[in-house]
């Protein structure tokens, strides 16, 4: 017997406020109706900074998505868990957390001694605060799923950079804008995907595979947390148009020495997919004096400095056809192109 489903209702915190709008008017697009609004939401701080949420309309029995991203400071996570307890109290029928950016996922394992395994402490708090189900992109390890015990429906970034690659490459479409480096039909032609270290490897060798391009690989090794010595590039640059991919760009270390490298190597332009754009500290100063030509990240996170090298697309239509299918007990495995 098949049941009807619930009223979708999508809510946001504050830590991505304009991709949360972008997500629920991408989803009023999909159902065709005029339900692309977010749902209203009262939260502010205290003058100590305790967080106060309280939902504006009823929400019982829907089937509620809370939209934020996680990262820092460690409030964004509290208020999404204060969201969810808020919504359980409140008689929700299912809670979704939408978390485009997943904090806190560098930590998950331990790897020394008396560390913290924080992915795993996270996603029992999720569990306990009382959601139903989790809806992410890019972690930075794909086996953090592997510690909630409810389901996780893991996006990839790559799908929308390929598409953003395609329209921008094929006879008619757009061209690159002339910030440097190689027009993108030309560079799309002469292609060699690098993984910045090993991590990375078995995501670009699915980027390669679908370009039909060559894989290389930056042998790295890290002294310290957020510091990157590059030691050698594995595979064939010398003369090639080379395309950096990776899941997330902090201090932009990793990024620019792998660069440098490529460039040192040969190469003859070098650009970069990473999906989410921490960009702390002197990231932007490192891209803008490093050899490479563009950086494409997504909107998981604001960007909080521009740069004429960095271009952003945006993730929102992706995550409303998902909002719709998980609303609908639709499959959305069709969206997982790893």
């Amino acid at each position: 017997m098949s049941h009807p489903a619930l009223p979708v209702t999508i809510f946001a915190g504050r830590s991505v406020p304009a991709l949360a709008r972008d997500i629920a008017a991408a989803y009023g697009r999909v159902e065709g109706d005029h339900s692309g609004e977010l749902g209203g939401v009262t939260l502010r701080d205290f003058s100590d900074g305790e967080i106060y949420v309280r939902y504006d309309e009823s929400i019982r029995g829907t089937d509620l998505f809370i939209v934020q991203s996680t990262p820092p400071p460690a409030e964004n996570w509290m208020e999404l868990m204060l969201l969810v307890d808020a919504a359980r109290r409140a008689s929700a029928a299912r809670i979704t957390a939408v978390i485009p950016y997943f904090g806190y996922a560098r930590q998950d394992r331990k790897d020394q001694p008396r560390v913290s395994i924080a992915a795993r402490m996270i996603a029992r708090m999720l569990e306990q605060a009382g959601v139903d189900r989790v809806l992410t992109m890019d972690l930075h390890a794909a086996q953090i799923q592997g510690f909630f015990d409810i389901p996780v429906d893991h996006l990839y970034g790559s799908v929308v950079f390929e598409q953003w690659l395609d329209e921008h490459s094929r006879p008619g479409g757009a061209d690159a804008d002339g910030r440097g480096g190689a027009d993108l039909r030309a560079f799309r032609d002469n292609l060699v995907v690098v993984a910045p270290d090993v991590g990375a490897s078995k995501v670009a060798r699915a980027y390669a595979k679908r370009l039909g391009a060559d894989l290389a690989l930056i042998d790295k090794r890290r002294p310290e947390a957020n510091v990157a010595e590059v030691m050698n590039v594995i595979g064939d640059v010398a003369g090639r148009n080379c395309l950096l991919i990776d899941d997330m760009c902090d201090t932009a270390g990793t990024l620019t020495s792998g660069a440098q490298a490529l460039a040192d190597g040969g190469a003859l332009d070098v650009q970069a997919f990473c999906t989410h754009a921490l960009l702390s500290g002197p990231a932007v100063d490192r891209i803008e004096a490093s050899p490479l030509s563009r950086v494409v990240v997504t909107d998981t996170i604001p960007l909080q400095r521009t740069s004429p090298k960095i271009e952003v697309i945006s993730v929102a239509p992706l995550f409303a056809e998902s909002i719709h299918r998980i609303g609908a007990d639709e499959s959305i495995s069709t969206l997982f192109v790893d």
